[in-house]
């Protein structure tokens, strides 16, 4: 026989980054959570392409512009991001962007599916009921007649 404690011991232990994150999706706030999670991304990109390319971003209202535009895939090209390290913020981005945003879309679509989900189990439930409620009626004429035939038996004997 295994030991339980053995068991335990040999699994991984998670983060509080990891422990917060299964609570956050386990509770279906999953949307808001990554929401802004990508805004704080568009904002911590834009802040920080601003520091290293002051060239190309002389303010953070241009760096948090091109940011959103990088995150959402639309990448206008207005803005870019010449030098080594501003490049670097701009791949980062642009992985974690589509990243987010397929979470996102696979959040929305998921709620979705549960939804619809949720209301044919509702009218499958309702039908049940309904099917169970006439069986019940039937069974009750069954035995009213049962009941009848009994009597005309004892009548009989």
């Amino acid at each position: 026989m295994e030991d339980p404690s053995a068991s335990s011991a040999a699994k991984p232990k998670r983060s509080r980054l990891q422990t917060r994150i299964g609570r956050v999706v386990a509770s279906r706030r999953i949307f808001p959570f990554l929401a802004l999670t990508t805004l704080s991304l568009a904002a911590l990109a834009g802040f920080i392409v601003t520091l290293v390319d002051r060239e190309d971003f002389p303010s953070f209202g241009v760096g948090a512009w091109w940011a959103v535009v990088t995150i959402a895939t639309v990448g206008y090209g207005d803005v870019v991001p010449t030098t080594p390290w501003g490049r670097v913020v701009g791949s980062a981005t642009i992985i974690l962007g589509v990243t987010f945003l397929s979470f996102l879309t696979a959040t929305v679509t998921s709620l979705f599916v549960s939804v619809e989900q949720d209301q044919k189990a509702a009218e499958e439930a309702k039908l049940r009921a309904a099917s169970e409620a006439e069986t019940r009626a039937l069974i009750l004429q069954l035995d009213k007649r049962l009941a009848e035939l009994d009597a005309k038996l004892d009548r009989l004997a």
